[in-house]
């Protein structure tokens, strides 16, 4: 038997991320995966980031995860999301060549210290006294661990199926994993099924382009704070519709669709439904927009996003044809909806530690979240705290105010979920906080704390700081006049009477770095400025959100004892007393945050508490 520290189950976004942040923690580490071949694959959208996923990605490389390094790599399109509103929900998208992104990642595991890649399926959690001791292959072949992380993503289980055609199979025709389901089972995981979906692909040379709209990138940011801007040969994307024929097709077939006539059990995603789901919820709705994507600078696959189905081959076909540039499409493969089996994550701590198995951790697709961001930004946490786990440090968590990061994990163990939980600026209350361009800020020092970020990230950290504090010092003096003039004449404004200050200026809404540097009588960091302006044009949200901050860090402070008995509280609820021994918080704040538990409940538990408190002091 070969021994490891860790064992990492899975080899997609969620399990690079844990491997590699357990081996450059020092740990040994193993990576289990289906196929090499599936080793950072992009079996849906080739694509990184999006409206607050791409949050996750700048987080994750805050940290010292590789994302965002290998997206940087690997473009084809890079553009700035919501550019028209403000800065907090600013959100970075980047077109990947699938291919080259999954090479990349793949010499980066390859090539890491500490890291053991082995193409072998897991079959069996080996657990003693209730905690993690290694894994069982379906060769028969044992590994031992001091800890365990899965990252299956869809595998567990999984079934493809395209109308009347359902398969055994993992995405993008890799073999599904058919046996740690029931290992997971008897260990006392609960399990649960859930559904996601892909669209067609369809060759580059059958598309007529001049019937769609061209749509390209705008050389936005980069992923990695620590990527430089250098040139890339750009791929367009190109936008088209469909229209009352194809939703003709679909409404005249939908008794062929596995959604619809009963094939199809698992429960899917809401923000991203399948065409048949858009189109029978949408009866009113004239069109939908479709984004034709590159699968790679030399792939003649394209991707049809928007159009996500499970129909039959033919249908597909008779569908796709309707819509303008697509009418002669051949296609290069079918699309096709896939079920798998995913855990409960009521069932985990915030550590991402499962409460069935201690030293056995889950991150990605199992938790019941969607896509690769969501799932990159878990693995970390996970890699991270079981190497924590082992040295007897206590976990990594991170807080609704810290992160993105924090918001999906708490969201995802703490109200759980019905559906694959995608990421959405919406759900994080301190989103103006949580900017994509302050990530670095947020958390390279505890990155660098941990052991996960090098010197050169943090002294570039350093130095983005010493410039920042350089520039906010002339916040509150007034700027020459002189230098203000071309810019109040480029606004259409009056020049003001008394002579405004930085900030003054800063707080206008029109106001961008570019217009701020030429009054600045000095050099100075681009990225620096531009943090700087965005602080000063939001200081009086971020007090208030500080404040608001202050009260839930008050309850956070509140930890309640793991072996707290709440159905002794006689005046909790019902629901209330169920929920939170179910969940079993580690403390007040996240017990307010669980769903069914009031105010009100918070308030008789608070006072119970107390009295454990005093009673314990006698």
């Amino acid at each position: 038997m070969q021994n490891f520290d860790v064992i990492v189950i899975g080899g997609g976004h969620a399990g690079v991320e844990a491997a590699l942040a357990c081996a450059r923690l020092g740990k040994s580490t193993l990576m289990l995966c289906q196929d090499f071949r599936t080793v950072a694959n992009m079996p849906c959208n080739p694509a990184i980031g999006g409206t607050a996923k791409g949050h996750l990605v700048k987080e994750i490389d805050a940290l010292g995860g590789q994302m965002g390094l290998c997206a940087d790599r690997a473009l084809l399109q890079v553009k700035t999301l919501n550019s028209a509103k403000g800065p907090a929900v600013f959100s970075l998208r980047g077109q990947e060549d699938k291919a080259r992104y999954h090479e990349i990642m793949l010499a980066e595991v390859m090539r890491t210290d500490n890291l053991t890649v082995m193409a072998k399926e897991a079959i069996r959690i080996i657990a003693s006294g209730g905690a993690a001791e290694g894994v069982v292959t379906e060769d028969g072949e044992t590994f031992g661990a001091k800890a365990v992380v899965l990252a299956t993503g869809v595998y567990l289980n999984s079934t493809i199926i395209t109308g009347d055609d359902v398969k055994e199979s993992g995405p993008s025709g890799f073999e599904s994993a058919k046996a740690l389901t029931k290992s997971l089972t008897e260990h006392g995981v609960e399990m649960r099924r859930f559904k996601t979906g892909t669209p067609a692909r369809i060759y580059r040379d059958s598309i007529d382009f001049d019937k769609m709209q061209i749509q390209l990138g705008d050389d936005s940011d980069r992923f990695s704070f620590m990527s430089a801007r250098d040139t890339y040969k750009e791929e367009p994307c190109w936008l088209t519709y469909t229209n009352s024929r194809t939703h003709e097709v679909i409404l005249k077939n939908i008794h062929r669709s596995p959604l619809y006539n009963g094939t199809i059990q698992g429960i899917g995603p809401r923000y991203c439904p399948s065409i048949e789901t858009k189109v029978m919820r949408f009866k009113d709705k004239e069109r939908h927009q479709i984004f034709v994507e590159p699968e790679g600078a030399d792939s003649e696959e394209m991707y049809i996003q928007g159009m996500s189905t499970s129909l039959p081959a033919d249908i597909q076909e008779e569908m796709y044809r309707t819509i303008a540039g697509l009418e002669n499409c051949r296609f290069a493969r079918y699309g096709y909806a896939i079920e798998y089996d995913c855990l409960n994550p009521l069932g985990l701590y915030p550590s991402l530690e499962t409460k069935a198995v201690k030293g056995l951790y889950a991150a990605g697709q199992i938790n019941g979240s969607s896509g690769y961001e969501e799932a990159g930004a878990q693995g970390i946490i996970a890699g991270i705290n079981a190497s924590r786990g082992i040295d007897g440090k206590p976990p990594v968590i991170l807080g609704r105010d810290q992160a993105y990061i924090g918001v999906l994990i708490d969201d995802l163990v703490t109200k759980g979920t019905d559906e694959p939980y995608r990421m959405m600026t919406a759900r994080a209350e301190h989103r103006i906080m949580l900017r994509q361009d302050n990530a670095d800020m947020r958390l390279t020092e505890l990155g660098y704390e941990i052991g996960l970020v090098r010197d050169d990230r943090y002294s570039r950290l350093q130095n983005k700081k010493a410039e920042m504090k350089k520039i906010a010092a002339f916040a509150d003096k007034p700027v020459d006049r002189a230098l203000i003039a071309p810019l109040f004449e480029k606004l259409g404004e009056t020049m003001p009477q008394k002579t405004p200050t930085l900030s003054e200026i800063c707080r206008r809404p029109a106001i961008t770095s570019d217009d701020v540097l030429p009054l600045l009588n000095f050099e100075c960091d681009r990225e620096a400025l531009k943090a700087v302006v965005i602080e000063l044009k939001y200081a009086g949200y971020l007090k208030k959100e500080e404040a608001a901050v202050k009260e839930q860090k008050r309850l956070e402070s509140k930890s309640i004892p793991e072996d707290f008995d709440y159905t002794s509280i006689q005046a909790l609820r019902i629901e209330a007393r169920q929920k939170l021994s179910q969940i079993r918080p580690l403390n007040l704040g996240q017990a307010s945050r669980i769903s069914g538990v009031s105010p009100a409940d918070i308030a008789v538990l608070i006072v119970a508490l107390q009295k454990k408190n005093r009673e314990s002091l006698k």
